[in-house]
C-alpha cells in the first residue's frame, strides 16, 4: 500500500512548531542507542528563512536494514511508545532531507521527500571498509516564509527545550550510568552590527540535570492499586528571576507538558521548579503526532487533580513564604467574590491561577444551580440549597454594582459627561420591562434609587417628541427635538391609556464646569416641566426631577436663594417643592419636586446603600462550605 506523503503530512501535522523538528531527530538518534549527538544550525542571514539548513549527526547503529523498512512504513512500530509518523514533520518545514548512514561496514544513503517509496527509491547501499558508526540527517531547501520565534534555532533556548521534552529519558539513562552528550551550534553567514544574536554552540550532558526526589503518589481513586510516582526538583537559584516551571505527565519517556497545574503567580522569584508525573496508565496516551493527549477526559480531569494536590503540599513545605502569599491569594478572592466562598478549591488557591481558581469556583455555583433549577419538587435541602443559591445570585449583582460605583469614583474633570451618562444609561438606548436579566445589567438606575429599577420604559438622550409619544401611548405628537439626559416611565398597565403614569426627568452636567453651565440645569428642568405639565393630571399623576452637578459655595448660595432646602446625604443634596399652574385660566397649583445633588452625593449615597446589601450577604456566605 502506497501513502500519499502530502496528504499523510497535513492529516498528522495541521501547524507544528520548527522545534518538533529537532526533538524528532533526537529521538530517533536516542531510538538508534546513539550516545553522541551534533546539531548544526546554519542560515546566511537573519530574516533569510529560505536559507535555513540543519544537520544532525549521530553515532547510533543507523539505518540497518531493519531500521529502514520500518523507516519506509508509516506507522510500523514495535509498541505503544512509538507511533511511527514523527519523521513527516521534517517535510512540513524542508522539501528535502538527504540521509547518510554508515553502520556495520556498509554506507546507506538517500533523499527523503514527499516523493520518497521504498519501491521506487533513490537509496543507494554500498559496502565500505571503515568500522566508523555515523548518521548524518541534511535538512534543505527550508519552506518557511517566517520564524515565528529566533527562539526556535538559538542554541540555549533548544537546549532548554530539548532537557524539557527528554526529562524523564534522560533520568533513566542517568540512573544506568549512561553518557549522553548533545551538542548544539549556530552559525550565522552575515551578523549585522548591533544584532543581538551570533554564533554560538553550546553542550548538553546528564550532568545539567537536577537531582530529582521521588515520592510515591496515591492513586488508588483511578484506579486499585495503581502505580503513581513524582519525580521532583525544587531549587532557590542564586540569580533573581521570574519562576521556572516545568509541570509533565511522563509518556513513553518523553515529557508531555500540562501548563494548568500550577501558576506561577504565587511563586516567588528565583525559583525553578520541575515536576514529572509517572505511571504506566499513561503508556501510549498521546496521538501519533504527539501533540495531543488521548486520555479519557475524566481520567485526565482526576489526574490533574491528584497532580495538583500532590504538588501544592511540597511546594508548601519547602518554600516558606508561598503559604504567606496563598493566604493573600485566598483573602483576595474571598473580598472581591464573596458570593462564590465556599465554592473555592482551599487546596488549589495559589497553585492554579487566581483566573483558574475563579473559573472552578463558578462552575461548581453554576452547577448547583442547574440542578436546583431542574429539581421536579424542593424537599428540605434543596429547599436550603436554592435559598442560598438565591442569596448568592444577589450577591453577584450587588458586586457588579459595586464595580460601577468603583468606576463612577474614578471619573476627574478630563471625563465628559458622556462617562457619566453612560454608566448609568447607555445614550441614545430605549430599555422596556425590566424583568429581562440583560436589562437588568444594560441600566444602573439604582444609583439614583432601587425604586426607578422597576420602570416600564426607560430612555436615554431620547427626544422630548419621543417621551410625550411614551407617556401617551402615541396619542400625541408633536415637534421637540430638546432631548433630556434620562426619562423614566412608571405604569401599572402602560396599554391601558386610562391608565395614569409617573416620570422621572434627568439632568447631568460633568464636573469642573463654570457655575453658569452648572446653573443651566434648573432651566433644563423647568423647560422639561413645562411640556409635560400639559399631561398633568390627566395622563401623568406624579413627575419627579433631578439635577446632578458639581457643587461649589457659590452654587450653594445660589440654591439657598432659590429657597432650596438642604437634605441628609454622605454629600449635598438640596430639594424644593414647586408650584406648577397647567394654564393661565387655573387657579390651582400642582406641587412637583426638584432634587439638585452633587456628582459626589450620588455616588457616595448609592456606596452606602449597597455595601448595607453586600455586608449582610458577606456575613451569611462566611459560614457557609459547600460539599
Amino acid at each position: 500500500m502506497q501513502v500519499n506523503i502530502k496528504q499523510a503530512i497535513r492529516l498528522f501535522f495541521s501547524n507544528p512548531s520548527l522545534d518538533m523538528v529537532f526533538i524528532e531527530a533526537i529521538a530517533n538518534s536516542l531510538d538508534a542507542d546513539a550516545s553522541k549527538i551534533s546539531i548544526c544550525i546554519s542560515i546566511d542571514e537573519l530574516g533569510k528563512q529560505e536559507t535555513l539548513k540543519i544537520t544532525v549527526q549521530d553515532n547510533g547503529v543507523g539505518f540497518t536494514q531493519e531500521r529502514y523498512g520500518k523507516f519506509c512504513k508509516l506507522l510500523q512500530v514495535e509498541d505503544s511508545t512509538h507511533k511511527g509518523v514523527g519523521r513527516l514533520v521534517y517535510l512540513y518545514y524542508f522539501d528535502t532531507i538527504e540521509v547518510s548512514s554508515i553502520f556495520n561496514k556498509q554506507h546507506r544513503t538517500f533523499l527523503y521527500n514527499t516523493s520518497f517509496d521504498e519501491a521506487n527509491s533513490n537509496m543507494v547501499l554500498e559496502p565500505i571498509d571503515s568500522q566508523e558508526q555515523r548518521t548524518i540527517l541534511n535538512f534543505s531547501n527550508c519552506t518557511l516564509k517566517r520564524l515565528s520565534s529566533y527562539n526556535s534555532i538559538l542554541p540555549d533556548s533548544l537546549k532548554r527545550m530539548i532537557l524539557e521534552e527528554f526529562l524523564p529519558r534522560f533520568y533513566v539513562y542517568k540512573e544506568e550510568g549512561k553518557e549522553i552528550e548533545i551538542d548544539i551550534e549556530l552559525k550565522i553567514g552575515k551578523v549585522k552590527k548591533n544584532q543581538f544574536i551570533g554564533n554560538r554552540k553550546v553542550t548538553i550532558s546528564l550532568n545539567d540535570l537536577p537531582v530529582l526526589k521521588v515520592e510515591e503518589v496515591n492513586a488508588s481513586q483511578i484506579r486499585m492499586f495503581e502505580d503513581m510516582v513524582l519525580q521532583y526538583s525544587i531549587e532557590k537559584k542564586e540569580n533573581y528571576v521570574a519562576p521556572f516551571i516545568i509541570t509533565a505527565l511522563c509518556i513513553d519517556n518523553r515529557a508531555y507538558k500540562l501548563s494548568d497545574i500550577i501558576s506561577s503567580d504565587n511563586i516567588p522569584w528565583g525559583y525553578e521548579l520541575i515536576f514529572l508525573l509517572k505511571s504506566s496508565i499513561f503508556n501510549g496516551q498521546v496521538d501519533p503526532s504527539r501533540q495531543t493527549l488521548t486520555l479519557r477526559d475524566e481520567l485526565l480531569k482526576s489526574v490533574k487533580k491528584i497532580f495538583r494536590t500532590k504538588i501544592a503540599n511540597i511546594i508548601q513545605q519547602d518554600i516558606p513564604s508561598f503559604k504567606e502569599s496563598n493566604e493573600k491569594t485566598r483573602l483576595s478572592l474571598s473580598k472581591s467574590y464573596p458570593h462564590l466562598l465556599g465554592y473555592f478549591e482551599d487546596e488549589e488557591i495559589g497553585i492554579v491561577s487566581r483566573s483558574k481558581s475563579l473559573e472552578i469556583a463558578q462552575q461548581k455555583f453554576l452547577r448547583d444551580q442547574k440542578t436546583v433549577l431542574e429539581a421536579e419538587c424542593l424537599d428540605g435541602e434543596k429547599y436550603e440549597k436554592a435559598m442560598d443559591l438565591s442569596s448568592r445570585s444577589l450577591a453577584e449583582y450587588i458586586l457588579y454594582r459595586e464595580k460601577i460605583i468603583s468606576k463612577l469614583e474614578t471619573i476627574t474633570n478630563k471625563d465628559s459627561e458622556a462617562t457619566i451618562h453612560n454608566l448609568i444609561l447607555p445614550k441614545r438606548s430605549i430599555l422596556k420591562n425590566n424583568q429581562n436579566v440583560t436589562a437588568i445589567y444594560n441600566n444602573n438606575l439604582w444609583l439614583l434609587d432601587n425604586k426607578y429599577m422597576t420602570y416600564t420604559t426607560a430612555m436615554s438622550e431620547r427626544t422630548m417628541q419621543e417621551v410625550v409619544e411614551e407617556i401617551t401611548q402615541g396619542v400625541e405628537h408633536g415637534s421637540d427635538s430638546n432631548r433630556p439626559d434620562l426619562a423614566i416611565i412608571f405604569s401599572d398597565n402602560p396599554e391601558d391609556l386610562s391608565c395614569k403614569v409617573d416620570v422621572v426627568i434627568i439632568e447631568l452636567k460633568k464636573r469642573g464646569i463654570k457655575l453658569s453651565k452648572t446653573e443651566e440645569v434648573i432651566s433644563q428642568l423647568k423647560q422639561r416641566a413645562t411640556k409635560l405639565m400639559n399631561y398633568y393630571p390627566n395622563r401623568i399623576q406624579r413627575i419627579w426631577f433631578y439635577g446632578i452637578v458639581e457643587f461649589n459655595d457659590e452654587f450653594k448660595l445660589s440654591l439657598k436663594n432659590e429657597h432650596y432646602t438642604p437634605l441628609f446625604s454622605k454629600d449635598t443634596l438640596y430639594y424644593k417643592e414647586n408650584e406648577w399652574y397647567l394654564s393661565l385660566e387655573s387657579d390651582i397649583p400642582y406641587k412637583v419636586g426638584t432634587y439638585i445633588l452633587s456628582i459626589d452625593a450620588f455616588i457616595k449615597d448609592a456606596k452606602a446603600h449597597n455595601e448595607i446589601f453586600l455586608n449582610i450577604l458577606k456575613e451569611g456566605f462566611k459560614v457557609s462550605k459547600i460539599d
